[in-house]
């Protein structure tokens, strides 16, 4: 199946890979059970790939698994195979399907319907917010380095808080063509921009830290993570993380899987550059709190400092490990009987 705002493209193949049809599907709850009923016309369904299950495909995934279909979630076609065989929606459906039959598709896509996908909503929110208030500071601070001398001076050595409450409180005289008072004007709008994300912000993480907690109380009880760092990764897992078959498969996700690197002589392993890289960074961030607060990750960069090993390849190391610890205590997985290592 081939995705799309209004219309969704199905084709079906048989068992030997024949096609048999092709149509599309309005994106209602109608269009979706003529497209149940449409697919069971044809026999029994074996599976349905569809591309784009974390976009437009989310409702019809939904709907045809709560339907006991069992889905699959199916990559775009590289550009070579699309430069092939040319881009159309009845190809790309077909293409789907084949990828699932020839097994090259097999990945289990996001269920989207529980509390995991609650806080993705809600962090999707806040990190728009953060996002606009980092903005907010800097065209503050990029405005009071141009301004006049008689109102730059005034504002020097403030600290970000004190510089934000300062000019919210401010009230600004004189005319709008005066360079003075039009930069007095546009500093207390953007301070009280900034104080108006900052309140958002603290809403945001008053409604995501107890769901958080709840989804995965024994995520958030592990040295150095806290509400974001989790919830980044329950939203990266899903709400079934039983799809990521090992915690090695986790670790990929995260782009935390290393890469061989060597060459000749040379020996070693190197960053993992792919994965999903909000995921990367919740690992790297709480890799840098354990480093300077967890006195066994302390020992353990003392010892492979020692050894000669740089710091971005311990860094690399402990994300990995930390990637396996993450990996068994999210919810509902079956953790492996093996014991974490002493080193991370």
């Amino acid at each position: 199946m081939d995705t799309h705002t209004d219309l969704h493209q199905a084709a079906v193949i048989d068992g030997i890979g024949r096609h048999l049809a092709t149509a599309q599907f309005e994106t209602t709850p109608e269009g979706y059970q003529r497209l149940l009923d449409w697919l069971r016309s044809h026999g029994d369904i074996l599976a349905v790939g569809i591309e784009g299950t974390g976009a437009y495909g989310a409702e019809v995934a939904r709907f045809l698994t709560a339907n006991e279909v069992t889905v699959v979630e199916v990559d775009r076609p590289d550009r070579k195979a699309r430069r092939d065989n040319g881009k159309s929606d009845p190809i790309d459906a077909y293409g789907a399907a084949t990828a699932v039959l020839s097994g090259r598709a097999g990945g289990i896509p996001k269920s989207r319907n529980a509390i995991v996908e609650a806080i993705r909503a809600l962090r999707v929110v806040r990190k728009s917010a953060v996002k606009a208030r980092t903005q907010t500071i800097n065209q503050i601070r990029t405005l009071i380095v141009t301004a006049p001398s008689a109102v730059r001076d005034k504002l020097r050595g403030l600290s970000a808080r004190e510089l934000v409450d300062t000019l919210a409180r401010s009230r600004p005289s004189g005319e709008l063509n005066d360079p003075a008072c039009a930069v007095r004007v546009a500093l207390r709008r953007l301070a009280r921009r900034y104080q108006q994300l900052d309140e958002e912000i603290k809403d945001a993480d008053k409604e995501i830290g107890p769901l958080v907690a709840q989804a995965a109380p024994r995520l958030v009880a592990l040295p150095g993570v806290g509400p974001e760092t989790a919830g980044q990764l329950l939203t990266s897992a899903g709400d079934n993380p039983d799809r990521l078959r090992s915690e090695a498969s986790f670790a990929h996700l995260c782009g935390a899987a290393p890469v061989p690197a060597s060459s000749g002589r040379t020996h070693r392993h190197r960053l993992n550059r792919g994965g999903d890289r909000a995921a990367n960074n919740a690992l790297h961030t709480i890799v840098l709190v354990r480093m300077k607060y967890d006195q066994r990750t302390q020992e353990y960069v003392a010892r492979r400092t020692a050894e000669g090993m740089a710091k971005k390849d311990i860094v690399r190391c402990l994300k990995r490990f930390v990637a396996r610890e993450i990996y068994r205590h999210l919810p509902h997985v079956t953790h492996p009987t093996k014991p974490l290592p002493q080193t991370a």
